[in-house]
């Protein structure tokens, strides 16, 4: 196998459900409604969310894993499950009084939560929000 242990992908996936509203505080109540639509209603919306977390590192050879899938569960459960399962993204959740709700947002606001409660967060290597089946969000620290 040579002197490198083998590097691989590992991708958990979680579903919670939030709702939100579509309005930026940067934008008019004319200028949001122009830009986010049915999205804008008054009393927002709710979504049942995908999260695919994938990690990338190398296979421990004691092991046989990049890290322990119910460390991996722990972490989401924390970054993701506790801040974010049932909650008003827009009343709940600090981060999004300043940042609309989108889902680009989110998905952000989930790797920098995944980021701070990991004990290895370089293996961190993709956050995959599904917000339906076909809006779909990628982030990788960019």
């Amino acid at each position: 196998m040579g002197d490198k242990n083998p590097k691989a992908y590992q991708t958990r996936r979680m579903t919670f459900s939030a709702c939100h509203r579509l309005n930026s505080p940067f934008l008019s109540a004319i200028e949001n409604e122009n830009t986010y639509g049915k999205c804008n209603h008054i009393n927002g919306h709710g979504h049942n969310y995908t999260v695919k977390v994938t990690l990338f590192g190398e296979i421990h050879p004691q092991t046989g894993m990049i890290m322990n899938m119910t460390d991996l569960k722990k972490n989401m459960q924390e970054a993701i499950m506790k801040p974010l399962d049932h909650k008003n993204l827009d009343a709940d959740v600090e981060y999004f009084k300043l940042n609309p709700s989108t889902t680009e947002n989110l998905t952000v606001f989930i790797w920098r939560q995944m980021k701070q409660v990991m004990e290895k967060p370089e293996l961190l290597y993709e956050v995959e929000v599904h917000e339906t089946e076909n809006n779909i969000v990628s982030y990788r620290g960019d």
